[in-house]
């Protein structure tokens, strides 16, 4: 209940009293005139203070009034106090209205207790808007799995890494690569060519080692040549015998075996290395593949994302204008539903009115009848009675009855009461009759009818504010599909036209890169293959030699599996001495590449040194990726790989908040307050209706009071006296009397008489006693329905009363309540879209897991499996051309003392020469 309504009450009330202070009193027109302009606040009030006289027809409503709010208001439960109850308090301030406090307390009484009955009669709270359809969650598409680190190819990485980390100790050249950078088409001076120098010293001694072994290694093996051809250099067949022969050859013997077996195991890794490259090429394009169809997958999803939340703005504005369309059925039925509460029951009990005024008819009607009946049988039966009376009236006159006139006196007993009357039944009679006049049904049907044409009515006024809110939500649906403009989406288009080129390419060279790969992995296995013959031809000579050397033997003398051996191992030398430095050319120059591309590539790339360094102004001029998308701040590589790599959005990553102003595009109020001001200028006017009409209800008011007087007393009477009727008495005594006639025809005549005396007296006894209960049965039961009626009547005055005062009273606010709660529901959705929008946009759309994914994949297809088997296969390799060099020493020393001497030498004690353990071959 609003303020106005609230002042408009205390008004009201305040010019009341002053109209008792001029009368003294009040009168009953004072209470009607009341009544009627706000009957539950006044009648309240005067039932409780003051000795108003009320017409009986509001005695029914105003009592529960009276009693509610005597509990509520006036008189709460009594608490020990020494101060005077409240209920006193405000009668006493009534009754002495004529003072100056007394009026001041009665203002302020007055305005508590209308308070309360504003806050009593306050319009119930607007139905709840249902809840929009959450937008569905954005669409991440299934990436595929990207490279991972694999142990069986860097099996040998972290040796490799701590010979490369050994070899360049020197932090990553940033200085030394800007300046090259910057000066690409100039020349280098002496002084960056010394920084160069210093910081490529590792590698650099490495390679002069290289270079020297490259040089020293075909030169010392043709003097060597030459040397021995010409007997020097133990090239002489001949062997001196000396004591510590033995130990000699023991010695030389384990230091070969040792050096072999190093450089078996270096051609083990070169073997492995060499398939682990082959394994790593062969998967790079599957890979790289892989990680191109993740970042397009990526490329392609972002605007699909984009466009499917602006697409989620379509629907809203669609289940808005849907709702917009049925703004007669959706308002129309909460307004009505507001009604319902205070209407419904006010309709129900007229509805039962009518029930019972039909029922009331038909017992009216059935009463009637049972009196016309009755008064039929009545009738009848008297004629008969009068017909018999009148027979024994003339058998008394006849002369030859005896004693007859004894029993004169007995004939005037045989009367009937004729008149069957019910007391009253006229005067209730024309009361149900002005109460069908009323006809209930048809204000039962207007009352529904007025409550179905709101709908309708919702719908036709207003049609012109849906048609200009529908082009607001138009404007709106525009705004929002700016999103898309503004957004640099095409160059998500770019990037997928260059990675498809790039597959294409990928696609166009892998049978060129396989069958490169092809030949330099049979390359690699044919080097492997020259080292793995030097290492058997080792073996060979380190098993054929002591399993044939004969302990006595003269060196001249020695077999030939023991010269064989120490052929293998002269062979083992050649070998060497021809394949090592042209092997250590390859290692030279794979070292080279390898090693520096792991110092300067991979290792910063693991480090997340290089991707910082790329960020570095001027080292790519065209690098500028905050100037390509339009933003105000540039963008660092390492920023958006260490976004990604938290799987961050677009809209942080790339500071797309600096491109577009996505509140400013997502904020529709200037839409939205326009079109609440078009509701609020929009007037939903309900025609008044009244619920029943002044005439109507004066007309219940005499019903009532006639319903109350149906006295069934005299009827009672009459049926009593009726039911105190014997003719079976006189009958009796006629029988007597026959018994003393000699005269046969008075005795027959007699006896005739008292038999039909006696048939009456049956008649009274079946046909008009039954009649008489089955109507006093219907005139109690219409007592009861009277009574019943009555009861039902006050309910109408009362609901009707209330119904009518809070249609009058709440319509309009009612109206207004629910079209703005229609109205701020239908905004809400769009509330929840652009809230949804916002985040959805800022938190969900394009989170670029994929790219750093992408990039961790390539270092780890460059790194982890190119390079890492690349360098395992040089540093094998450079490990085997090490060793080679005391491979040959060991083997030609070693050799002499297997090989067969031309020239004998005799030594006196004859040197036992120990056999090496062999195995034994045992036959069973």
């Amino acid at each position: 209940m609003d303020a106005v309504l609230l002042y408009s009450r205390v008004s009201l009330f305040v010019n009341v009293i002053a109209e008792l202070q001029r009368a003294g009193s009040v009168t009953e027109q004072t209470v009607d005139r009341v009544d009627q302009q706000d009957s539950l606040s006044i009648g309240s009030v005067s039932l409780l203070c003051f000795p108003i006289k009320v017409v009986p027809q509001q005695k029914h409503r105003i009592a529960a009034q009276r009693r509610s709010l005597w509990h509520e208001v006036i008189a709460p439960p009594v608490q020990p106090s020494l101060s005077p109850p409240v209920d006193m308090g405000l009668c006493d301030s009534v009754r002495g209205h004529r003072s100056r406090g007394g009026a001041a307390a009665l203002v302020a009484a007055a305005g508590v207790l209308l308070l309360r009955l504003s806050l009593a009669q306050s319009v119930p709270p607007p139905t709840a808007c249902p809840a929009a359809a959450a937008p569905g969650g954005l669409t991440q598409p299934e990436y595929q799995k990207t490279a991972k680190e694999d142990g069986s190819v860097g099996f040998m990485a972290s040796l490799v890494q701590s010979f490369l980390r050994t070899v360049q100790p020197n932090p990553f050249p940033e200085d030394l690569i800007l300046e090259i950078a910057n000066n690409l088409k100039r020349q280098l001076n002496q002084e960056f060519t010394k920084e160069l120098l210093v910081y490529e010293v590792g590698f650099l001694v490495c390679a002069a080692i290289g270079v020297l072994y490259i040089v020293l290694m075909p030169v010392t093996g043709f003097f060597l040549a030459c040397c021995r051809c010409c007997g020097n250099c133990g090239g002489k067949m001949y062997q001196k015998q000396t004591p510590s022969l033995n130990c000699h050859r023991v010695t030389l013997y384990w230091t070969a075996f040792v050096t072999t077996v190093i450089i078996l195991a270096g051609n083990i890794c070169m073997f492995k290395s060499n398939e682990a490259l082959k394994v790593s090429v062969e998967q790079s394009q599957e890979e790289l593949n892989r990680t191109v169809e993740n970042i397009q997958s990526f490329l392609s999803i972002v605007p699909q994302q984009i466009h499917y939340v602006v697409n989620e703005s379509q629907g809203t504005v669609q289940n808005v204008s849907r709702n917009l369309d049925g703004i007669g059925p959706q308002l129309g039925n909460e307004i009505q539903d507001r009604f319902r509460g205070t209407v419904n029951p006010a309709l129900h009990s007229v509805t039962m009115l009518d029930r019972e005024t039909v029922n009331i008819s038909l017992e009216l009607n059935h009463l009637n009848s049972s009196v016309v009946q009755l008064q039929s049988s009545v009738n009848r039966l008297q004629a008969n009675l009068t017909a018999v009376k009148n027979q024994i009236n003339n058998t008394f006159s006849d002369p030859n009855c005896m004693l007859c006139k004894d029993l004169q006196p007995e004939l005037q007993k045989l009367t009937l009461d004729t008149t069957i009357t019910v007391p009253s039944l006229k005067e209730f009679q024309s009361a149900v009759d002005e109460l069908n006049k009323t006809d209930l049904k048809s204000k039962i049907k207007e009352v529904k009818g007025f409550f179905d044409s709101i709908p309708p009515r919702v719908t036709n006024e207003t049609k012109d504010i849906v048609q200009r809110t529908k082009q607001l939500l138009g404007n709106i649906e525009t705004q929002i599909s700016q999103v898309t403009k503004d957004l640099p989406l095409s160059k998500f288009t770019n990037v997928s036209e260059i990675l498809n080129q790039l597959q294409r390419d990928i696609g166009r060279i892998t049978p060129e890169v396989q069958r490169f790969e092809h030949i330099r992995w049979g390359v690699c296995v044919a080097v492997c293959s020259v080292v793995l013959l030097v290492v058997v031809c080792n073996f060979l000579g380190l098993v054929l030699g002591p399993l044939g050397l004969t302990p006595k033997a003269n060196p001249s003398a020695r077999s030939g599996t023991s010269d064989w051996g120490g052929t293998f191992l002269m062979i083992g030398a050649g070998f060497s001495f021809l394949f090592s430095w042209l092997f250590m050319i390859a290692v030279l120059l794979l070292f080279l590449v390898g090693g520096n591309v792991f110092t300067l590539l991979c290792q910063p790339w693991g480090d997340k040194q290089l991707l910082k360094f790329i960020d570095t102004p001027g080292l790519i001029p065209e690098l500028n990726i905050g100037a390509t998308l339009g933003l105000k701040s540039n963008i660092s590589i390492s920023g958006i790989y260490r976004d990604c790599k938290k799987n961050q959005p677009l809209w942080t990553t790339l500071h797309l908040y600096e491109l577009i102003n996505l509140d400013d595009l997502l904020n529709v109020t200037k839409y939205t307050d326009e079109i609440k001001q078009h509701f609020e200028n929009t007037d939903i006017s309900l025609s008044t209706i009244n619920l029943l009409s002044p005439e109507v209800k004066n007309q219940l008011r005499s019903f009532s009071n006639k319903a109350t007087k149906i006295d069934a007393s005299a009827f009672m009477q009459q049926m009593n006296n009726i039911s105190r009727i014997n003719l079976n008495e006189t009958a009796n005594k006629l029988d007597q009397l026959a018994v003393f006639q000699t005269n046969s025809d008075s005795q027959n005549q007699l006896r005739k008489e008292a038999r039909d005396l006696r048939q009456i007296q049956t008649d009274i006894d079946t046909i008009i006693m039954p009649q008489l209960e089955n109507l006093n049965s219907s005139i109690q039961s219409l007592g009861s329905t009277a009574e019943k009626i009555n009861g039902t009547i006050q309910e109408v005055l009362s609901n009707v009363g209330a119904a009518q005062d809070f249609l009058n009273t709440n319509t309009t606010q009612i109206v207004k309540t629910e079209s703005r709660t229609f109205l701020d529901c239908q905004l809400g959705y769009f509330i929840n879209y652009v809230d949804w929008a916002n985040v959805t946009i800022t938190q969900q759309v394009g989170r670029c897991g994929p790219v750093a994914g992408a990039v961790d994949s390539i270092e780890i297809i460059l790194c982890s499996y190119i390079v890492e088997s690349l360098n395992a296969f040089w540093f094998s390799l450079g490990w085997c051309m090490i060793f080679f060099i005391p491979s040959i020493i060991f083997s030609i020393k070693l050799s002499k003392y297997y090989r067969r001497m031309k020239y004998s030498d005799e030594y006196d004690d004859h040197l036992i020469m120990s056999q090496i353990p062999r195995a034994q071959m045992k036959f069973t």
